[in-house]
Formats: C-alpha cells, sequence, structure tokens
C-alpha cells in the first residue's frame, strides 16, 4: 500500500508541477528579481510539497499550499541576503533600463514602469500586490499564503495601493489628476 501512496504522491506533486511551477516561478522571480535563483527556489518549493505531502490536508487549494510553501522559501531567501547585496541589487535594478523578458516575468498590464514600481516598494507591500492583483489570489488564500489575518490583508493591499501611486506619480508615469 505505501508503494501505491508513494506513486499517487508523486503523480501528484508531477501534476501540480506542471500546472503551477510556471506561476510560482514567476512569483518568485517578481519577489527577488533573479532568474537562476527563482529557478532553483521554484524547485526547492515542489521539493518541499513532496517531502511534507502527507501534511497538506486538502482542504485549501493545492496552488494556495504551494504558494504558501514558496513565499516562506522566498522569505527565508531574502532574510539570508546579506543587508548590503540587497542594497546592491535595488541600486542595480534601478539602473538596469533593458525590460525583462515576456517570457521570464509576464505583468498583466505588460508595463515595465509598473514592474519598477512594485520593486521599490517595501517587501510587504509587493507580496501583497503581487499575490492578490498579479496572480489572482483571493482575500482568503492570500491570509493562507502569508499567514496573515485577513484584515493585515486588506490594510496592507489599500496601503501598498497608495504606495504604489505615489510611486509611479512620482516616476512621473502617473498624473494626480488622472487618480
Amino acid at each position: 500500500m505505501n508503494g501505491i501512496l508513494s506513486g499517487n504522491k508523486k503523480s501528484e506533486i508531477t501534476e501540480w508541477y506542471h500546472q503551477f511551477s510556471d506561476s510560482i516561478f514567476k512569483y518568485i522571480c517578481l519577489m527577488i528579481h533573479d532568474y537562476q535563483q527563482a529557478e532553483d527556489l521554484t524547485h526547492e518549493t515542489f521539493i518541499k510539497a513532496y517531502k511534507y505531502y502527507n501534511s497538506f490536508e486538502h482542504k485549501s487549494n493545492p496552488r494556495t499550499w504551494l504558494f504558501s510553501i514558496a513565499h516562506n522559501i522566498t522569505i527565508d531567501f531574502l532574510r539570508k541576503k546579506k543587508p548590503l547585496r540587497i542594497i546592491a541589487d535595488i541600486l542595480l535594478t534601478r539602473e538596469d533600463s533593458n525590460p525583462l523578458p515576456a517570457d521570464i516575468v509576464e505583468i498583466k498590464e505588460n508595463s515595465k514602469e509598473l514592474y519598477n514600481a512594485i520593486s521599490n516598494l517595501k517587501e510587504s507591500y509587493r507580496e501583497v500586490i503581487i499575490i492578490r492583483k498579479i496572480k489572482g489570489f483571493s482575500i482568503k488564500e492570500t491570509t493562507e499564503i502569508l499567514n496573515w489575518s485577513e484584515g493585515k490583508v486588506k490594510t496592507t493591499l489599500y496601503r501598498a495601493i497608495q504606495a504604489l501611486e505615489k510611486q509611479l506619480i512620482k516616476e512621473g508615469f502617473l498624473n494626480e489628476k488622472t487618480i
């Protein structure tokens, strides 16, 4: 019976990989701005999903569970980076005038300006905007992924959108009168 269960686990994780790996990769890439590292963290997400498959109770959507794993792995990765490296990444990202290839990062509005503005937001704002507005998760799913209360998700999203608007105005991509 264990062999059958193990086979089912493997086939289900493989199916999830085919369904969700691209979306998870894009989420991680938006968070860390490093294509190669995003690939590694995406694979790590599915390795952890396989390892902890028995803890998945099938009460939530597998996509939500996988994004929760990806979120935690990404946050751990960011915490381990040295502060000077983070500052260097931010400065290099600002100076980079070449758009990211469409197959790497696909933002619904397909706007480099929006991507750059999101990149300049603080981490919690960036996370909630990417998960809710770009990846399209519900508030309930977002609470599960980020391990936040519903109130915190709503409040942070509201503040994040305000901060994003200010950033776009500051960079000259929005006019205050159009908001």
